[in-house]
């Protein structure tokens, strides 16, 4: 199957950044992701539960996530996952934020280990740990590229359009809810966990193609939780409340930027961060979050995302280097993207599930997140920088 001039350029080697940067001016108001897939196998599967279920059978559920549904269930039946997610309790706590907690006891132990530092932000790739491309084949559910109208094309042959290192989608096996993913930009180019504008678009474009607010895409830097120095978004399904805590978080208004987007931060929630939104297209929006994050990233400040309401809001969070408390990484708590944005997963004993409180859970965000003048400080640079910051061509 030749390889078609849509996936090709994906590939930096492909096209050169100057004809990157033409193809991305504008607002290209209509892109599909186009997906390819694997054959089904097998039939061992699990239940799962009521809170936790797709509801396949909504009209109004977009055909990516349709998709992406049955490909994940078709994996869940070859037995391709670490453990049954349809009998880990999940609950909402009482209280004013309503944090979600999942326990999944043992995760941790199951999950592919952390194998770098966690002091750095920016990392070289060493292909001599763990990576995506050493996956079992079985666990790449979508390789896909974008067009430029609505049409749906799906290619039968998932290996040989890997090798062209297309974008893919993989399941994650240590799922923490349904449909629980990873999305690799460029699965074979091997590149380190690190943001560029590219991929946030892509991202971003897959919030979108889901067009379900119960879909959400994360990312953790390196340094923020992130256990794999291969550059990879999450994504999950989660039909517990319509809102995470972070976003019904209130909220204040900092500016507006060139290109329409807002800035905002967040106010009377126990992790400091930014909200983004706005802007006349979702490039807009992805451009200016992307530029914040490279400038973390090169500032060695850590921090996690969240992409949420397909894509029209997106979530930043900045993290101290090392700050996490003992006492939280003794109950195998870690403050990644879901658990700073309100869905914290306990892997150690059902007694911590049963005692989980909202006075718990807020206590350990605080201590996760950037102290005060850290955020004040942090705050200032970035608006200064986002002030100064040539607009895109």
């Amino acid at each position: 199957m030749p390889i078609s001039p849509l996936l090709a350029h994906l590939a930096p080697s492909s096209v050169a950044p100057a004809a990157l940067r033409t193809r991305r001016r504008g607002c290209l108001a209509r892109r599909r992701l186009l997906g390819e897939r694997k054959t089904a196998m097998g039939n061992k599967g699990f239940d799962l539960s009521c809170s936790l279920r797709k509801e396949d059978d909504d009209p109004k559920l977009s055909p990516f996530l349709r998709k992406l549904f049955k490909e994940w269930d078709d994996r869940k039946a070859r037995g391709l996952f670490h453990h049954n997610i349809g009998s880990c309790e999940t609950k909402v706590l009482a209280g004013e934020h309503n944090f979600v907690a999942t326990l999944i006891e043992g995760r941790d132990q199951k999950k592919r280990p952390t194998q770098f530092g966690m002091n750095q932000v920016i990392q070289p790739f060493d292909s001599a740990k763990f990576n995506f491309t050493k996956v079992n084949p079985e666990e790449v559910i979508f390789a896909f590229e974008e067009a430029q109208n609505d049409s749906e094309k799906y290619f039968d042959n998932v290996p040989h359009a890997v090798a062209y290192s297309p974008s893919a989608i993989l399941i994650n096996v240590s799922p923490i809810g349904y449909c629980h993913v990873l999305l690799i930009p460029r699965i074979q180019d091997c590149l380190s966990q690190r943001v560029d504008k590219e991929s946030f678009l892509l991202a971003m474009y897959v919030a979108r193609e889901a067009r379900n607010p119960f879909f959400r895409v994360g990312y953790n830097s390196l340094g923020g939780f992130a256990t794999i120095n291969h550059l990879h978004f999450q994504a999950y399904y989660l039909k517990v409340q319509l809102q995470y805590p972070v976003e019904k978080a209130p909220m204040e208004k900092l500016t507006t930027v060139g290109n329409g987007v807002s800035i905002i931060q967040l106010v009377d929630y126990p992790v400091s961060g930014f909200v983004f939104e706005g802007g006349a297209c979702l490039e807009d929006l992805s451009d200016v979050v992307s530029k914040v994050c490279i400038f973390m990233q090169e500032n060695n400040r850590p921090f996690n995302v969240l992409i949420s309401e397909s894509g029209k809001r997106v979530s930043l969070l900045p993290q101290a280097l090392g700050k996490a408390s003992q006492e939280f990484l003794d109950m195998r708590i870690n403050p990644a993207v879901w658990e700073l944005s309100g869905h914290l997963v306990l892997k150690r004993m059902m007694k911590d599930y049963d005692e989980a409180s909202e006075a718990t859970i807020c206590r350990f965000l605080v201590e996760a997140s950037v102290s005060e003048s850290e955020f004040q400080e942090l705050k200032s640079c970035i608006l200064e920088f986002l002030a100064s910051a040539a607009p895109e061509e």
